[in-house]
Formats: C-alpha cells, structure tokens, sequence
C-alpha cells in the first residue's frame, strides 16, 4: 500500500496496513542530524523515514507585497525588522525560533481599513506555481499522500495585528474580527482557485491554526463559533466541494472548540499537544469515529532519549487509537534537537511495529 492509498483511507476510517507516518522536525534538528553524517545531505527526510505524506506550502500572505523588510535593529544574536503587514518582530539569528512580537501598526479597524484590507487581493505573485509543482511531482513519483499547506483565518489575522489587538478586537469591536475572517477566508479560496486551476488538485489540504496555549484555547468556544468558525467553515466546505479531505493543525489546548471545529467540517486534527494539556486517549474516545488523529505522542518522552520511556508512550497509546483505521503516528509538536537521532528512529520502527494490523 503506497503513503497515498494508505493516508486516503485513513482519513475516511477505512481498513490499512498499517497506521500513518508523518513528522515535523526544527530546522536545526535536520541540520545537526545531517551533519552528524545520519541523513545524507540532499536527501529528503520523508524518504529517509519513509513517510506517507509531504506539504507544500506556497502562499505569501504579507499585505504589501512589493514592501521589503526594514531593519530596525541588529546585533548578534537577533535582528529586529517591520514587514510588509507593517508589523515590527524580532528573530533570532543563531536558531530558529517564534519571532517575538515587538509592536504593530494595525491596533484597531481603522488601521485595518487603510493599511491592510485594500492590499490582500488575489495576486498571483503571492503564488509560488513552482514550489508546488515540484513538491506535487514528487510526492506522486513517491507514492506520498499531497497537501496543500498554509494557514487560515486565526493565523492570518495576528501577524497583521498581534494577538493582543485581535483578542481584545473579538471583544470591543467584533465587526471588525467579522470582516478580517471573511477578507482571509476570500482570499484562501481565490488563490486556492488560482493554484488549482493552474497546476492541479492536491491530494488533501492542511491548514496550520494555532488555536491554545497550556490548558487554555485563545478564545471561548462560543467566540470561536461566534466570529472564527464561519471562515473555517467557509474554507473547510470549499476543500470538500473540490472532494479534498481538510487536516487542522492546531498546537495548544483546544479541546473545548473541538465539537464546533468538527462542526465546520475537519477531516483531521494534528498534533494533538500533550503538554498543553491535550489528552489522545480521551480525544479518541470522544471523537475518534469523526475524525482522524494525527500526533498526540508526548515529545517529552522523545528529547528524554530513553528508548524505555519511548516505548512505554507508543505501546500505552497506539494499541488504542488504531482501532477504527483513523491514526498517524507524529509526535505531539515537533522534533527538536535535543533528540538523538538514534531515539526518533527507534520511534518510528517501533511505532510501526506497534501500528501493523
């Protein structure tokens, strides 16, 4: 069975060999791994594991396309720069890392209205045809499972506004949230319709919205229903009109929107964060026969590098959440670079071990 047979079945609950295989690692991860002489230099991880699925993500989502970067400050460690959403963030040099969010000049509607929305249309510049052409043809030549990747409505809005702005705007000014959701939610679809047309269909879509943080979602589940939901829904119908399932990544805790996510038409949650609380057990029992599981192993027991407590997490989890053909095997984020090599490895053989059926 080929990632793509085996991911397309999975998605609908339908009988596999084996569960799914994916992974997100930091870029440093990849490099220490590659220099260590593990991974040879030019070759993909996703062939070196042998994963079922690989993404593409070819959309720029910046406001002003033609604004590029200014520095603001430099020293040697970070660089603090205002792009073209006229945000004002700063990175660090030496590894990668969350930018740190510094000041915005979008704070309210007005500041939407004249900065922003006039500049988010459907250019195609914002594409890159290639990127995806390429990664599509070598997904197939691969037998892997394709998605389109990028981000929807709750990520879109706080790069242009920050967090703060956009949570305190779903309170005093909820029009204005209403029409930032819509303005995104629009131009997804349209350049979705662009690529499409263009270059073909992917095999699934992924969608990356950072929706928690520890113990907590960002917002209410009514507030989500209320003012977040509807561009999800929006997006998520316009997939499954084109007969394309929707995966949604969301890192944090989120239980609490979980039934009004399924409600707007997910396929798939990933990457399931232990840490913040996320529990895969339980969200199997409640809604594994709704959707599938992508993640959900605790990273915790991975950067331990100690091959009894990884497989202590896949033996106490995967003999469960493979009942009903609905599970990828991921970790619960991402794979930083404090695990071993040797450790994820063991991870994988060991999980699709545990996983055959």
């Amino acid at each position: 069975m080929t990632g793509r047979e085996r991911i397309s079945r999975i998605l609908r609950h339908e009988p596999v060999d084996r569960i799914g295989l994916f992974e997100h690692f930091w870029g440093d991860t990849l490099n220490e791994w590659r220099t260590a002489g593990h991974i040879p230099k030019d070759q993909d991880p996703a062939d070196h594991f042998g994963f079922d699925m690989q993404t593409c993500w070819p959309f720029q989502y910046v406001a002003d396309l033609d604004f590029g970067l200014v520095t603001v400050e430099e020293t040697a460690e970070t660089i603090l720069q205002r792009d073209g959403n006229g945000a004002l963030l700063r990175r660090h040099k030496l590894h990668n890392a969350t930018p740190e969010h510094v000041d915005f000049a979008v704070k309210m509607r007005a500041d939407w209205e004249k900065m922003i929305r006039p500049k988010l249309t459907p250019d195609p510049r914002r594409i890159d045809f290639e990127a995806y052409r390429n990664a599509k043809a070598a997904a197939a030549k691969a037998g892997r499972f394709f998605c389109w990747s990028g981000i929807n409505v709750f990520e879109q809005m706080h790069p242009v506004c920050g967090h703060e702005y956009m949570l305190v705007g779903m309170l005093d000014d909820p029009d204005w949230v209403r029409d930032m959701v819509e303005t995104f939610a629009t131009l997804n679809i349209e350049l979705q319709k662009i690529l499409f047309e263009r270059e073909g269909l992917p095999d699934g879509i992924w969608y990356y919205e950072d929706l928690g943080f520890k113990h907590r979602p960002f917002l209410s589940p009514d507030m989500y229903h209320e003012l977040v939901q509807p561009g999800h829904a929006r997006t998520i119908a316009f997939a499954h009109e084109l007969g394309l399932p929707v995966i949604m990544h969301s890192c944090g805790f989120v239980e609490p929107l979980l039934p009004f996510m399924i409600e707007a038409g997910i396929d798939a949650l990933q990457v399931i964060e232990v840490k913040a609380g996320m529990d895969l057990l339980r969200i199997h029992h409640q809604w594994g026969d709704r959707i599938a599981l992508i993640g959900g192993m605790d990273v915790r027991a991975l950067y331990s590098n100690d091959r009894a407590k990884i497989a202590a997490e896949l033996e106490a989890k995967i003999p469960v959440v493979k009942r009903g053909y609905g599970y990828v095997l991921h970790s619960d984020h991402s794979i930083p670079n404090t695990v071993h090599y040797g450790s994820y490895r063991f991870f994988v053989d060991r999980g699709l071990e545990l996983g055959r059926y």
